[in-house]
């Protein structure tokens, strides 16, 4: 599984159809709605909008594409198909295309919004996806430095800490190494 951790963009004209793309990162169905509202703020004279997403949740994997008024299956799906193959999760892809007057065909317009998506999501940051877990400790004042070392080798992040006769933080730690820092940290 991958996840994306810098967006991507890419751009070309197929028989005068203009196609725009753009893969960003995206934690939860909020976040997509967010980013298909800019674009489309962004491009409001676009003939069409197409767009999937891939979500990672306690649920399962939540997935769902728009042909955005293409023929079925001509827009959404040849990008969803894509997210799906790369096993990609955490990710928005939307194409933006303006009509340039020469009708495509459905195996031209799959190939034309999966190939722009391709190229999108090729030149973002592609990286392992981590799952992630949030904990909550208490820690005495003598552990915080070797805490605050072991959680930055870890990759992990302080999301909040309140200081009184310890210190109780909030963290979010790599879901494999969460056991391990409770174990020795945990109080």
């Amino acid at each position: 599984m991958q996840t994306i951790l810098q967006p991507g963009g890419a751009e070309q004209t197929i028989n005068k159809s203009r196609f725009i793309a753009t893969a960003e990162h995206a934690d939860d169905e909020r976040s997509t709605v967010m980013c298909i509202t800019r674009l489309a703020h962004q491009y409001r004279d676009a003939s069409h909008i197409a767009f999937a997403f891939r979500l990672k949740t306690p649920q399962g994997i939540i997935q769902r594409f728009n042909d955005a008024g293409e023929p079925s299956g001509t827009a959404g799906k040849p990008i969803l198909q894509y997210l799906e193959g790369r096993d990609i999760i955490n990710i928005c892809v939307a194409v933006v295309r303006y009509y340039g007057g020469i009708n495509l065909g459905t195996g031209g317009l799959a190939r034309a919004y999966g190939g722009t998506a391709k190229q999108a999501i090729e030149s973002a940051n592609l990286i392992p996806y981590v799952e992630m877990a949030r904990l909550q400790l208490r820690l005495g004042y003598a552990d915080f430095d070797l805490f605050s070392r072991e959680l930055a080798r870890i990759n992990g992040q302080i999301l909040d800490k309140q200081f009184a006769e310890h210190i109780d933080v909030l963290i979010h730690v790599p879901a494999h190494e969460a056991e391990a820092l409770r174990e020795r940290f945990g109080k």
